[in-house]
């Protein structure tokens, strides 16, 4: 019988819910990310063991963390290792996620580079972000609602933000680009 995971994103952190076929006992682990409201985790269909989650607080902002081991230990893709342990000083728990955080404890937002497209001839960002009354917001939005992973690419992943944009990596997470084309289909 094949096993069942349950991701699982609440306000309060995310959890991993794993079982045999049967479903009739679960093993939960988490609180991942506890005190951080999880608004989508999405596995990789391609690499099961690669996990993205969209995580975001009042404070921090909006911040893609990923997994490539099952959800046993956590990066915001770009940001670098943590830095090995001073001594005497804390170690790092490698069942903690890493955080890329600054010595201020400030997280480092690689992950966050969500380009809007630009104009070839200003360099400036073109108007394409609009929020819901028609005014222009380039780079503002509240939280990534959904992830998906593509069905052939571990690597590849469609993100949809709120107010309204849908954004794309390439590259695990680390730099996203607008589908600003999107903007212009009429169905």
């Amino acid at each position: 019988m094949s096993s069942v995971r349950v991701l699982v994103g609440t306000k309060k952190g995310a959890f991993i819910c794993t079982s045999d076929g049967k479903r009739q006992k679960w093993n939960v682990t988490g609180p991942h990310f506890g005190g951080w409201e999880i608004y989508h985790m999405k596995g990789s269909p391609v690499d099961p063991n690669r996990i993205y989650a969209s995580q975001s607080s009042g404070w921090f902002g909006q911040i893609i963390q990923r997994s490539d081991d099952g959800g046993k230990t956590w990066l915001q893709p770009g940001t670098p290792k943590p830095e090995a342990p001073v001594p005497d000083g804390p170690a790092h728990d490698p069942s903690e996620p890493t955080t890329g955080a600054t010595t201020e404890g400030m997280p480092k937002a690689e992950s966050n580079k969500f380009v809007y497209d630009v104009s070839p001839e200003t360099g400036r960002p073109l108007t394409t972000h609009q929020w819901y009354d028609g005014t222009q917001h380039p780079w503002e939005f509240k939280r990534v609602w959904h992830l998906e992973p593509s069905l052939s690419d571990p690597n590849t992943v469609y993100a949809g933000v709120e107010d309204a944009a849908m954004f794309k990596t390439t590259d695990g997470g680390k730099n996203w680009n607008e589908l600003a084309g999107l903007r212009d289909a009429h169905g």
